[in-house]
Order: structure tokens, then sequence, then C-alpha cells
């Protein structure tokens, strides 16, 4: 079942549980309510809002991913439950004794199917399409040559770039997370999807923090910043219509534009055949076959791509 998205931004809002339904209070009034269990990521994005800890304790045993977010409007905090798979002490021994050539080969998977995503953003008319495509094909074990470096050049430059390059966007886009405007649009989509994948790697009952490439002393979700990869370029191509399409501020509105990319239907194709179904849902079955991977079942992740025919972006909006 497709886990719900709860946002709190318009106005200030007590988060409190009661009979394992989770209740929105508004000067001691009930202004909404869903039951827990129903719930996959719960954004709040207002600086009056308040919460009881019994509702963030019954949230995270539900297994939902509260996100807070801080004076910009983007995300602060991930709290993440605890894993309570049945076998976490063996998928931590599985992580930790994973070798060098097993995370080094996955690694390269992801960076090739982010490659892949990125060429399919742009137009294939576009000589920067085949230039992703090609460099999507000289990916080697552990990415030595930093083809997903290379790869971010040449689609970053032509990112905002039409089929006809005479009627491209004169402004050259400059991919800079601590800049505002569109980038900060991609820091939001990027920070709820990575919510979403860190949700899945703990039910997994997989250690967030042991990555196959991202490491750092202070970043408690490597694996989510490895997993995210290929589904940056969902993100990007909703930023870019909703650019196109006059947003301007990161309000409610357009934050539940990128909060719906986790209902995106999406297909895998793995070994029990293809399988369709909304993007959270999927992502649980890319950190299972990361299991398979880690224990020598599988020798492939299961990345999940778009359905064809699938609307990535929002519906058109007329300009003001």
């Amino acid at each position: 079942m497709i886990k719900r998205t709860i946002e709190i931004s318009r106005e200030p809002a007590h988060l409190s549980v009661r009979n394992s339904q989770l209740l929105l209070k508004r000067d001691g009034v009930i202004v909404g309510q869903a039951p827990c269990e129903d719930l996959g990521v719960v954004v709040v994005d207002h600086p009056q809002s308040t919460y009881s800890h019994h509702a963030l304790v019954t949230l995270t045993e539900a297994g939902a991913a509260v996100v807070l977010c801080g004076r910009d409007h983007l995300p602060a905090a991930i709290v993440l439950p605890l894993a309570d798979h049945s076998q976490v002490v063996w998928r931590l021994a599985e992580q930790i004794a994973a070798s060098r050539p097993l995370k080094k080969r996955l690694w390269a998977q992801l960076v090739v199917a982010k490659v892949q995503a990125q060429a399919r953003n742009l137009s294939p008319s576009l000589p920067a399409h085949q230039k992703l495509l090609a460099l999507a094909k000289e990916v080697k074990s552990g990415d030595p040559m930093n083809i997903e470096a290379q790869a971010a050049k040449v689609y970053w430059a032509n990112w905002l770039m039409t089929a006809s390059p005479e009627i491209a966007d004169t402004e050259r886009f400059r991919r800079d997370p601590a800049s505002a405007g569109v980038n900060a649009f991609l820091n939001y989509g990027y920070a709820i999807l990575r919510a979403a994948i860190g949700r899945a790697v703990v039910a997994a009952g997989l250690e967030p923090r042991l990555g196959l490439h991202h490491r750092g002393r202070s970043n408690a979700f490597c694996l989510a910043d490895d997993l995210i990869e290929p589904f940056r370029p969902l993100v990007d191509r909703r930023v870019r219509s909703m650019y196109r399409q006059w947003y301007t501020e990161l309000d409610q509105t357009a934050k539940a534009e990128l909060l719906n990319l986790l209902t995106l239907r999406v297909r895998l194709r793995g070994e029990s055949g293809d399988q369709v179904g909304p993007l959270m849902v999927m992502l649980h079955r890319l950190t299972c076959s990361l299991v398979r991977c880690y224990v020598g079942d599988a020798k492939r992740l299961e990345i999940p791509v778009p359905c064809s025919g699938t609307r990535i972006d929002p519906p058109t909006a007329e300009a003001p």
C-alpha cells in the first residue's frame, strides 16, 4: 500500500496521537487526523508547530520518516525509526563484510543509471543527449574516471535547453546547493527523496551510515546518498517544468508538486518479472535487491525507472 505524505506549512499545528491516530490540532481544535500506520513521510515546515513526545515515537514506530524544516524552508533534520528488522544484526554484519570490489561494482551501476536518467531529461536532438549516453557506457567499476562529474558538467549546461537551441533559456544555469531560486527547489526535492530512501534503507534492516561510495564522519545517511543518485533526475525534470511554468517561490503549492513525486508510477525489472508501482513502494524493492547483493544472491541492483507514458512534469500552469 502506498503510504501517505503529510506536509504542514500554511499554519502551525500541534501533533499528538490518540488511538494510533495522528491528530493535528490548532488552538486545541482538531483540524486533521490520519492513522499513523498509513503515513510514510511527515514534513513539518512551520516554525510554530509543536509535538508531543508520544507523537514522534508513535510515528517512527509505525515506520514513518519525520522531516523537520528550518528557517529557509528546507529540510534540516530527518527522524527515522531504529531498525526493528528481525535480521538486523545479520544485515549489519553483511554490510560490514561487503568487499570493496562489490561496493565498487554496485556504485558503478548507480552511476550508469543516473547518467542514463540525465540523458532522458534532455531532448534527443541535443548533442548532449548522445554525449551522456556515450559517457554511461564508459563507467567502470568504482567510476575511476569520475564519469559522474563529467556527465554532470554536460547535463547542467544543457538542462534548461529546449529541442531548438535558438529558443533555449537565455539564463545559464549553475547548480549550486547554497543558492536560492531554482536551486532551492532542487534541494527540497532531493531532501524529500533522501528521507524516503532513508526510510526504505532502515526498513530493510540496513545501516544508513554504511555507504557504498559516500562516506563521512558527520553523514548519517551515506547509503541513502548512494541510492538517491539515479532518482535525482526525476526531481530535476519536475523542477525544470515548474520553472518554465512560472513557479518562483517554494510555497505550499510548489512543495506539493515535489512531494507528489513519491507517488510517481515506476517500473522495476527484476528476477521475478516486471513490477509497476509508486516510487515510494519501489524504493523498498531497491533496498531489498541491495540486501541480495550483499549476501551473494544477486549481482545487480533493481533500480526503478519511470513507466512509459507516465507524466513526470506537473500539469501546465498559466503565466501570471
